[in-house]
């Protein structure tokens, strides 16, 4: 659904992607693992058009994603972002239904707080958090906020930046779990940042490992710990020697 072809992106002399080819399967989640600085995020900006690439092509459905409708384009796309990013000033059912009363095609209020509340249901948060401002919330409650509103206009695909940051390991469990479920439910297709292998183990049908600009290694998770690359046995093992140790 999703194609990098030799995506390239520098920022003055910090070469951050240095030829990325890359596929991501229709309704398929893939995980994008690697140390910080490696490129994950201008990877996802360069996908959604926020970073334009130096070099190379992405492609959506076959589209050059620099030659579509930007509106028409990002209604495709769901996001749950690294930090929650929620409205602190609107209560949680606005932060929801935020898309969905915006732009042309905008709900009711009434129809539109209906749908962000069986969307929070369907996260685990029952209906009289709704009216709640987010900092009465705790972290893994306001993330579940987060994928709510990631899902409630049922985009085609979901970008999830580092989803567990921040929270315990049950919570981190759970989120992973919801994650999952929900990516299975509606059939899309997922792309996901992370560093946690557990989210990795739970989340991914593929994974891509990305390292100094370059994707060292893909493949479905079930062959991921087999694999021979050393780039990717240091990091899912988090060993200090390696040839990951050895470049830094």
């Amino acid at each position: 659904m999703i194609t990098l072809t030799n995506v390239h992106k520098a920022f003055g002399p910090n070469r951050v992607l240095q030829g990325v080819n890359l596929t991501i399967p229709r309704g398929e989640s893939m995980v994008i693992i690697g140390g910080s600085g490696t490129g994950k995020s201008v990877l996802l900006k360069s996908i959604l058009g926020l970073v334009t690439p130096d070099r190379g092509t992405i492609t959506l459905d076959d589209t050059d994603v620099t030659k579509t409708d930007r509106d028409t384009f990002l209604a495709r796309f769901g996001m749950l972002f690294q930090g929650g990013a929620l409205f602190d000033s609107m209560h949680v059912w606005e932060n929801v239904a935020f898309r969905l009363m915006r732009g042309p095609k905008a709900l009711p209020k009434a129809q539109a707080r209906e749908i962000a509340i069986e969307k929070l249901r369907r996260v685990g948060l029952t209906p009289d958090k709704a009216d709640l401002f987010p900092a009465e919330l705790s972290g893994g409650m306001q993330k579940r906020v987060g994928l709510a509103r990631a899902i409630a206009a049922e985009p085609e695909i979901i970008f999830f930046d580092e989803p567990t940051t921040g929270l315990d390991p049950i919570m981190s469990g759970v989120i992973n779990t919801l994650i999952r479920e929900i990516v299975v439910e509606m059939g899309v297709t997922a792309m996901t940042i992370t560093h946690d292998m557990s989210s990795v183990r739970a989340i991914a049908d593929r994974v891509a490992m990305l390292h100094d600009g370059l994707v060292r290694w893909t493949g479905p998770v079930s062959e991921m710990d087999a694999a021979s690359d050393p780039y990717l046995q240091q990091f899912i093992h988090g060993r200090a020697d390696g040839p990951i140790a050895s470049v830094r």
